[in-house]
């Protein structure tokens, strides 16, 4: 439509009145650009009211699980890109299912469990655990554990078709967070190695098993063990303001990376021209989706020699706005590619994970496989 200047108006006070307009038109275009998704995480705090969880030398894991969630939000609400939803905010018993029924409800974009640990011996350290129906007896035992909270709640079974003592029951995974796997995976590796290095906490590294929050859930999603109340140092440790404040912070430090690299996961890198490796099994019709391995993002521009790759030869580096990303291999098999990221893994890339294209354009990996 075209711009109209009232007739009365002399030449000086026309330029005036057109420069304001288009001043207000650009400022409308620039705020139209700026805005940006906000990113809703729920945090829930593990058991309340009348299920105290474990009690290790007299510490209430719901208490303490409790005062970490509450700091690690408080932190996360000066994030203007981040919505922090709590399952509970006080001292109150919430079932598993409704933990879950927040986060579906508002599509939230990740779902993040804290809990403390307890054993028979002086366990101790800290671990992140994503959904899955791998785990060794120690695992299972710590799922059954945290999963007994069902047989606390009104009408149980009605809610869940799940005995949480069988171990039929414990591997059972649903179809919706199998697809999320990945990014759980992504988030769980920056949580574990976060805590582990900035607060000097032994490693019980990322681990899968069938936990019953998370079940209920259809985004991404970890269960953290702070660590354990029954091991007298580590349970004083998080029983203090000292240690609740540290953990709080590298928490909510590690989901604001995990944030930021999903800003940047989400760009379209259609018009990438660059070479990529593609394995044998990949041919002209598979070609249209394919898979690889994205295993860094940085803002500096690396060569992709294999010295700094760890050995890792053919890096592919894409740049996606100011930052570069660094992909390994290109194949249409999911299969292969999950045997590449475990490769990549184990040079050390932790945080790596599997990335879907469709005709050169990001995609998610569940799209992805639906359509093979």
């Amino acid at each position: 439509m075209p711009l109209i200047v009232p007739s009365k108006f002399n030449m000086k006070t026309k330029l005036l009145y057109i420069f304001v307009v288009a001043l207000f038109l650009l400022s409308g275009i620039q705020f139209g650009f700026a805005q940006k998704k906000v990113y809703t995480v729920v945090l829930d705090a593990g058991h309340g009211g009348h299920d105290p969880g474990n009690m290790g030398n007299g510490y209430k894991e719901k208490n303490i699980a409790l005062k970490i969630t509450l700091a690690v939000g408080k932190i996360l609400s000066k994030e203007k890109d981040i919505n922090v939803i709590y399952t509970r905010k006080k001292d109150v018993f919430v079932e598993l299912w409704k933990r879950g029924q927040v986060a579906n409800k508002i599509k939230a974009d990740l779902f993040v469990s804290l809990h403390c640990d307890s054993h028979t011996s002086n366990a101790y350290g800290l671990g992140t655990f994503v959904l899955g129906s791998r785990g060794n007896r120690k695992n299972l035992e710590i799922a059954k554990r945290e999963n007994s909270v069902i047989l606390l709640e009104k009408d149980y079974e009605k809610n869940y078709n799940y005995d949480p003592n069988s171990p039929e029951s414990v591997i059972g995974l649903s179809l919706i967070q199998e697809e999320n796997l990945d990014q759980s995976l992504q988030l769980a590796s920056i949580i574990q190695n976060t805590l582990v290095k900035k607060l000097k906490r032994h490693n019980r590294h990322v681990k899968m098993d069938n936990f019953q929050v998370l079940r209920e859930t259809v985004m991404p999603s970890v269960l953290i063990e702070l660590g354990f109340l029954t091991n007298k140092k580590e349970g004083r440790y998080l029983n203090s303001a000292s240690g609740q404040r540290a953990m709080a912070k590298y928490i909510a430090a590690s989901i604001v990376t995990y944030v930021n690299q999903l800003k940047l996961n989400t760009v379209n890198v259609k018009n990438n021209t660059l070479p990529i490796v593609v394995d044998a099994e990949t041919d002209k019709k598979e070609e249209e989706i394919f898979f690889k391995i994205q295993i860094a993002s940085s803002k500096r521009k690396i060569a992709t020699k294999p010295y700094n790759f760890k050995g890792l030869k053919k890096i592919e580096r894409v740049k996606v706005a100011s930052y570069y990303k660094y992909y390994y291999g290109k194949t249409a098999n999911y299969k292969n590619i999950q045997t590449l990221l475990k490769r990549v893994r184990k040079k050390g890339y932790q945080s790596a994970f599997i990335a879907a294209f469709k005709n050169g354009a990001k995609i998610s990996v569940s799209e992805a496989l639906k359509t093979k």
